[in-house]
């Protein structure tokens, strides 16, 4: 078949009963959403356990003639599995706390188990490093990178939050990050072990 038929087409051929179109489309994207994954619970079988559920969930989908996402396969499919993580960690309770703690983690996502001492310390250092970083934020543009890192809000529900527009909140965003990697080359802080 050939690799270059757009992943609309594909889609509609699939829904249309042609089993091998969602073949092509998952070897298209194979590598893409399994590092995404992977980039998150770092965990091969974990991995593949959230990419198997994230393309069971695209069936169904499909199947069921509730997709609408003309021409957007592959965001949609991100979601998908974004949403997946999220309740493979909630399920593991190593979601982040949010609720009254200003102890905000965002490495609370890795295993602890995983760790061991050396790398433990490694890790409290940035976490440390971090705050100290997110400190020296403007007011505003703070208030939005912890809603989107610590909170994982949406812009949408960001923007509703603070009132603002949603350009506005995706401005505030990549100034923080903009300023943040000012604020690491100042202090010549290393986010790496």
């Amino acid at each position: 078949m050939d690799l270059q038929i757009e992943d609309s087409v594909l889609v509609k051929k699939y829904i249309n009963g042609d089993e091998k179109s969602l073949e092509v489309l998952i070897n298209r994207h194979n590598q893409r959403i399994s590092s995404f994954i992977y980039s998150k619970v770092l965990d091969r079988d974990i991995t593949e356990d959230i990419f198997q559920d994230t393309f069971i969930k695209v069936i169904k989908t499909l199947k069921k003639g509730s997709y609408s996402e003309e021409g957007k396969f592959l965001p949609w499919v991100m979601r998908i599995a974004h949403n997946l993580i999220i309740d493979h960690f909630r399920k593991n309770k190593r979601m982040p706390m949010f609720e009254g703690s200003d102890d905000f983690n965002i490495f609370s996502v890795i295993s602890d188990d995983k760790l061991n001492a050396e790398k433990q310390l490694i890790k409290n250092q940035i976490d440390s490093d971090l705050k100290v970083l997110i400190e020296e934020l403007p007011e505003d543009q703070k208030e939005v990178l912890l809603m989107r890192i610590y909170k994982d809000m949406s812009f949408k529900e960001i923007s509703e939050n603070t009132g603002v527009s949603i350009n506005t909140a995706l401005g505030r965003m990549r100034y923080a990050l903009i300023n943040m990697r000012k604020i690491i080359e100042k202090h010549n802080i290393v986010l790496t072990n």
